[in-house]
């Protein structure tokens, strides 16, 4: 076998250069310390081309091996850009789809380090075929053990598939670029002149596409982040997510809260969350991605939880195709792997236009009713200002199965505001007269919009001060943290989200 030991330097030489740290560099900052075994290290492409014989090497341009991050047991395989390129090869794909089955065997995470340009071409239908084996493997380990892939360079072609059909994607700015056709590619077909990173950078996949999850500025911060985001969750979906003392006051009252009793005024609601939910442990997931919508991980009492909340200051927190989707895949995967929900709601509904409609509001909307009504996890939510129309039944309703509904004292519950309803129902008598306008918005407002009404008839069980709200959740989650709930067997449903 030809000698690669000089090549090697070069190419790390040219790695380095570009920013980038070499497969054994990353494995080596992301696991504990010395816990790294490889696994089917001397495996080789075993092409009869003439020209790739005479690259072959071990390991084929791909690590794969288990570790630990944290003390707990993680799969990993790493992509080698030194080699051809990271190029995706018969005996390449092979490895990650041994690596996969031992990671859905043992019940571990499996996390995969991303910098490959694709199929490698000189091994022709090999090189696809064995590429369905990978993409087969991320299908029957979804929502059995968790998936993170790790964006570190280049992921074009059939490369890009194995990551979508992950968890969780992570970027680094100025290295990271996702694509299925390049920017020359692209020229060449439509006309339309884009470079790399405008195309497929960090950037346009957390703010644009929503296909990334998170964005880091470097690779020793995206590492980091990944530790933390493995510490809210469980090896597989048959274990309870880690329990991790924060030393937070259960009994803490929130005096801090900044939610304005005006329903027109707008608030970050990160600042709810971070007031209500353990100090210091919430991750926002998807940051840049339909804004109108904060989803997350964090701690309640010492317990992993989900967030779901409505942002008052982008779209005054309505509902759209984007965040529909961006709702709907974060439930289904607390709901995967036992991490009980919470919503924080101050919704008006559904965002209303034609471009929305056209494009499938409908559809896309009916996913988060999908998902919700699908999980078993135990589900609380809170409703801080307002739920109206569509979006109550989506992120409050009882009938829809939300084990508690909370509502502030102050919350309006209803089809929708009171302007709104009035303006419907009393338009023939109200002709232009502001007066008597005002009156029977008043007059509604005070017989439909206050939580007591609901209340009344069952469909919210608690009705609390803001300050007590933390109490009130962990009380409710502690009651509801032993839930058990079976459902009809069935193969699978019919709405992919």
């Amino acid at each position: 076998m030809k000698n690669n030991s000089k090549l090697d330097k070069e190419a790390i030489k040219k790695q380095h250069a570009k920013g980038k740290l070499t497969a054994r560099e990353r494995i080596d900052l992301l696991l504990d310390k010395g816990s790294f075994i490889e696994i089917n290290e001397n495996v080789e492409l075993r092409s009869t081309n003439y020209n790739l014989q005479e690259k072959k090497k071990e390991g084929d341009g791909i690590i794969t091996g288990y570790g630990k991050i944290n003390s707990r047991p993680v799969c990993i395989y790493a992509q080698d850009f030194t080699f051809m390129g990271g190029s995706m090869g018969e005996m390449h794909n092979m490895k990650i789809a041994l690596i996969q089955e031992h990671a859905l065997k043992i019940g571990c995470p499996i996390i995969g380090l991303f910098d490959s340009g694709g199929a490698r071409i000189q091994e022709g239908i090999h090189s696809l075929d064995t590429g369905g084996l990978i993409f087969r493997n991320n299908t029957l380990a979804s929502g059995v053990v968790p998936q993170i892939s790790v964006i570190l360079g280049p992921c074009a072609g059939i490369a890009v598939y194995s990551p979508a059909l992950t968890d969780f994607i992570f970027m680094t700015k100025k290295i990271s670029y996702m694509f299925i056709t390049g920017p020359d590619v692209i020229k060449t077909i439509t006309g339309e002149n884009i470079d790399l990173n405008s195309l497929g950078g960090a950037l346009p996949h957390n703010e644009k596409s929503g296909v990334a999850s998170f964005i880091a500025e470097n690779e020793k911060e995206c590492f980091e982040n990944i530790k933390l985001l493995l510490s809210f969750l469980p090896q597989n979906n048959m274990e309870n997510p880690p329990i991790i003392s924060i030393n937070d006051n259960p009994n803490r009252s929130n005096t801090n809260l900044k939610v304005p009793k005006d329903s027109k005024k707008t608030y970050d609601v990160r600042d709810v969350i971070e007031d209500i939910v353990d100090k210091n442990t919430f991750l926002e997931i998807q940051q840049l991605y339909a804004q109108n919508v904060v989803i997350g991980l964090a701690r309640l009492n010492n317990n992993t939880i989900g967030i779901v909340a409505n942002q008052p200051k982008i779209l005054a927190g309505c509902l759209d195709i984007n965040s529909s989707d961006k709702i709907a895949r974060f439930v289904r995967f607390c709901d995967s792997f036992n991490i009980p929900l919470i919503n924080l709601v101050d919704v008006t509904g559904y965002l209303p236009g034609v471009n929305q409609e056209h494009n499938g509001i409908i559809r896309h909307g009916a996913k988060i009713l999908y998902a919700y009504s699908e999980a078993t996890v135990p589900k609380i939510s809170l409703v801080m200002r307002k739920a109206y129309g569509g979006a109550y039944i989506a992120l409050v309703s009882k009938d829809m199965g939300f084990d508690k509904v909370i509502a502030w004292p102050n919350a309006e519950i209803a089809v929708m505001g009171a302007e709104q309803a009035v303006n419907i129902i009393h338009r023939k008598e109200l002709k232009g007269n502001e007066k008597i306008k005002a009156q029977k918005v008043k007059e509604y407002a005070e017989k439909f919009l206050n939580p007591y009404e609901a209340a009344k008839r069952g469909k919210v069980d608690i009705i609390t001060e803001p300050k007590n709200t933390r109490k009130i959740l962990i009380s409710c989650l502690e009651m509801l943290i032993t839930k058990r709930e079976r459902r009809p067997a069935k193969k699978h449903g019919n709405i992919p989200v």
